[in-house]
């Protein structure tokens, strides 16, 4: 569900926000999402999970001490002091995208009224980004801006995918539209102001609060703030920052500077004039856990194939949506409709099963089994179209053919029909296991 934090009649500015949270899932910090819209806004100018917005990723808990954000009590005392002006109004959200319960949310939001604020006052923005893992050929994007402002601040999240140092990696600075980069650095720890690789440090403006070490596996964040060197822009700003670092080969060969596929999310901070450039959508709670044990083996390239009732069934596009844009779209005119997928295993799987489906205003609700057996009741009903994670439990899954099965049982109240949609469904088995002798020299 999403908790309003605060809805606030400007002139005004937000001082400061403290949070403390007890939830039941592992990672929980990653899987709530905070929203900040000024003057009633349509899309929201801060959209980050909520560990990642106060300074650590990957839904980790650990203190540190910097001067716009400091979090105690083990990584559970979350606070950040940025200046967050706004003329109209604002309005604060926090959404658990978890499938398991939050017992609590505790929060002060300080703010100032103001009779007016100065014609050229900037608002505070903050994104979330990430690509599991990143993709080769191309740096790795921080920001996409258009209009007029500075930025002040860059949180960068690593997960190493092999052995080594991933941080030979440059930034980039393009400034108002420009070919070659205004500012060019000579390392990703020279950026986050270090030098010769991270270890557990924080400061003022800089600090590398989470760094486990160089093996596979491993987990890092480091922050810069640009409180006192903002980069400012008039029209534009796009903020690069390659994915290089050192890797080990099968045949025994090693390379110090080449493309690494590490898993990387990062939170770009700025202030700048409003509107701002419309964003990509924010990955939903579980596709932003790095260590997802999941593969996908349903989704909407099976209309082809699906078993239904005498009822219409096809692909509709759903940008922004669902994973792939697309879902298998099922619209029943009454509670007789049920769609049957088909899938292949070439071993015996066991752990989690977890399935995307599509709600709306005229979905109904659905019962889910596997091979027979009942999975779920599951009530796609909601007011806009959204995704719904679910997480059917443990299973073990045989080598050979399953069949999920997904029938209508009736409709909500609210309800205006029995529409069905499918985005996807993973089963266990890592997305990033490499291949035997994987060698990114090949690609």
């Amino acid at each position: 569900g999403t908790l309003t934090v605060a809805e606030l009649k400007g002139p005004g500015q937000i001082a400061h926000i403290w949070c403390t949270i007890a939830h039941e899932a592992p990672h929980y910090s990653r899987l709530m999402t905070l929203r900040i819209y000024w003057d009633g806004e349509e899309h929201p100018s801060v959209e980050v999970p909520i560990g990642d917005f106060f300074g650590i990723g990957h839904g980790i808990d650990k203190s540190f001490v910097s001067l716009p954000i400091k979090v105690s009590s083990d990584g559970r005392g979350r606070n950040c002091y940025w200046p967050m002006p706004f003329r109209k109004s604002a309005r604060i959200t926090v959404t658990n995208e978890s499938d398991r319960k939050c017992h609590a949310f505790y929060f002060y939001v300080d703010w100032q009224q103001h009779k007016s604020l100065h014609e050229d006052t900037l608002y505070f923005h903050a994104m979330y980004r990430q690509e599991f893992p990143c993709v080769m050929g191309r740096n790795y994007l921080l920001a996409d801006i258009k209009g007029r402002g500075h930025y002040i601040g860059t949180i960068q999240s690593v997960q190493m995918m092999s052995p080594g140092w991933y941080g030979e990696g440059d930034d980039f600075f393009f400034i108002d539209g420009e070919i070659e980069p205004r500012l060019r650095g000579t390392g990703t720890e020279d950026y986050f102001c270090d030098g010769w690789g991270f270890r557990v440090q924080d400061g003022p403006f800089y600090g590398t609060p989470l760094w486990e070490g160089y093996e596979t596996g491993n987990h890092g964040t480091a922050y810069r703030f640009h409180l006192t060197d903002p980069v400012t822009f008039k029209k534009s700003l796009r903020v690069e920052i390659e994915h290089k670092g050192s890797q080990h080969f099968p045949d025994g060969k090693e390379n110090g500077f080449i493309e690494r596929d590490d898993l990387m999310s990062s939170v770009a901070f700025w202030y700048q004039t409003e509107p701002h450039k419309s964003w990509p959508a924010l990955p939903p709670g579980p596709e932003r856990l790095a260590d997802r044990p999941h593969q996908l083996v349903v989704g909407w390239r099976e209309v082809i194939n699906a078993k239904h009732s005498d009822h219409p069934i096809q692909v509709q596009r759903l940008p922004g949506v669902a994973q792939e844009g697309k879902q298998l779209w099922f619209t029943p005119a009454d509670d007789k409709g049920w769609v049957e997928v088909s899938f292949t295993l070439d071993k015996e799987l066991a752990g989690g099963l977890r399935g995307n489906l599509i709600q709306s205003w005229d979905y109904g609700i659905y019962r889910v089994s596997l091979d027979g057996k009942e999975l779920a009741t599951v009530d796609l009903y909601a007011k806009d179209v959204t995704r719904k994670a679910c997480d059917w439990g443990k299973q073990t899954l045989a080598a050979g053919a399953h069949t999920l099965r997904f029938e209508c049982t009736g409709k909500s109240a609210q309800s205006k029909g029995y529409f069905f949609g499918l985005d996807s469904v993973l089963v266990p088995g890592s997305v990033y296991e490499r291949p035997p002798g994987f060698d990114l020299r090949k690609i």
